[in-house]
């Protein structure tokens, strides 16, 4: 995504990943429209709002900072939504442990304000705003609609929330946009959504929150083999304090879902 989004996008490269990935759930689903309520069909609407909104600003987020960064500070949404419905005073303070390392990683230490990435941080915030919400709202339309059918709705309704803004870019649609735009759409959305489905038969929803916790790590690791994006010492401290607050707070806390 992140070599996509200087080509088509940060809207067209949503659009593409989420097009794609809405053929393949719901050939997959195959998902029951009869039989919901119109309380059901408002929390799938929301849920794919929210997801698609999610997906936007992050791609935006990303085509301004390096990838580690904005996953860290995007992070700070779900690990700020698992403190506040833990209600834990320790883990209220590592959440702003955590703030201290976003501060760290967003250079803000290091480099004159004037030369500070105020709208990439902003966006990969605004997407950990909609990646909180994003997780209360997979909880309810998970329960609201059976196995897959909710996701696959959702992900219609979020293709049709950006498309207006992103489906412009199709005419760069070339073979190699589509055959990246694939590859995303099956590794950030087909593939994570159902290897989570499996790893939640069997393992606990702390060793679940302490594996998702390493995310920003991860991020970092890929950003730097491939796309040969390298943080500096304080912004990888910074990365250590938002990983290690995670592992507290989500490593007993409610599990949240993957982002995009």
């Amino acid at each position: 995504a992140a070599t996509l989004v200087p080509v088509i996008g940060a809207a067209g490269s949503v659009v593409l990943r989420l097009g794609i990935g809405a053929i393949i759930m719901l050939l997959v689903a195959r998902p029951r429209l009869r039989g919901h309520t119109r309380r059901a069909w408002a929390t799938v609407a929301l849920f794919g709002v929210a997801l698609g909104l999610m997906n936007w600003s992050f791609y935006a987020s990303l085509a301004r900072l390096p990838i580690g960064v904005a996953v860290t500070i995007e992070f700070i949404g779900p690990l700020t939504l698992a403190a506040v419905l833990s209600r834990k005073v320790a883990d209220l303070v590592a959440v702003a442990a955590a703030a201290v390392g976003i501060v760290m990683i967003s250079e803000a230490l290091t480099l004159p304000w004037a030369q500070l990435d105020f709208m990439g941080i902003g966006l990969a915030l605004l997407a950990g705003a909609f990646w909180a919400a994003y997780v209360v709202l997979s909880q309810r339309t998970g329960a609201a609609f059976p196995n897959l059918d909710g996701l696959a709705i959702a992900m219609v309704v979020a293709l049709a929330v950006v498309a207006p803004f992103g489906i412009g870019s199709a005419a760069q649609w070339d073979s190699g946009v589509l055959a990246k735009g694939a590859a995303v759409a099956v590794l950030s959305s087909v593939l994570p959504y159902s290897f989570e489905l499996l790893a939640l038969r069997s393992l606990s929803q702390q060793v679940f929150g302490v594996l998702l916790s390493l995310e920003p790590a991860v991020a970092a690791i890929a950003g730097l083999l491939v796309l040969h994006q390298r943080l500096d010492v304080i912004q990888l401290a910074g990365m250590a304090l938002v990983v290690i607050a995670s592992v507290i707070v989500m490593g007993r806390g409610r599990r949240p879902s993957p982002s995009g």
